[in-house]
């Protein structure tokens, strides 16, 4: 009888220390300085947050230090929550990657606002889900490229940038000329001839 009290208080023991080494952590970011956090990190804490860390900068910018301290910081069992998708991913693709890295990691990740929840078996299902049309928007675009390309061919053009001997002979020879001359501006010669700096220096070396 004892063994058993004992067994029972072992695991009622474990079972605290277990939840108490297990936290939800939350992210939340804005894009300007003109953009308050209150409403997601009002979100994360109602949740149960118990460190939110944050980044005021655009989704677009690789070099989030909020986000990089959230990562140091989780460990295998918590779980990082955002209060909606487009706060952690800069794209579809960066979005599933990191997914995939804190899965990998042993830590779950929930969106409040999309009810993802990928510690559930909803959750992950939605995620997969997610990664398939990832690959199927890379497929597209990729059987896209090579039906342009195999119309181009079928027109007699190949892919990439005319050969120089294709465009006009006379606009070459004037660029060359002009640039030789060393009296009209780079900028100019561009202007007047309706070319890029990267295409006047092909005239003038190819």
């Amino acid at each position: 009888m004892r063994y058993n009290n004992a067994a029972a208080e072992e695991r009622t023991i474990n079972a605290i220390q277990s939840r108490k080494t297990t936290m939800l952590i939350g992210y939340a970011r804005v894009s300007t300085q003109d953009q308050t956090l209150d409403l997601q990190t009002d979100a994360l804490r109602q949740v149960g947050c118990e460190k939110i860390f944050t980044d005021t900068t655009s989704g677009v910018k690789s070099e989030r230090p909020g986000l990089q301290e959230a990562m140091n910081h989780l460990r295998a069992g918590d779980t990082l929550v955002v209060w909606r998708l487009d706060r952690l991913g800069r794209t579809l693709k960066h979005l599933i990657a990191t997914i995939t890295n804190l899965s990998e990691k042993g830590i779950g990740f929930k969106s409040l606002q999309e009810y993802m929840d990928t510690t559930t078996s909803g959750g992950k299902l939605i995620f997969h889900i997610f990664g398939a049309l990832a690959e199927f928007e890379r497929e597209v675009i990729k059987e896209r490229t090579n039906a342009g390309l195999q119309a181009a061919r079928a027109r007699g053009r190949l892919g990439g940038r005319p050969k120089l001997q294709s465009l006009d002979p006379k606009k070459i020879a004037l660029a060359r000329k002009l640039y030789e001359d060393g009296n009209t501006p780079v900028k100019e010669i561009c202007d007047t001839l309706h070319i890029g700096r990267s295409t006047l220096y092909r005239y003038i070396v190819d």
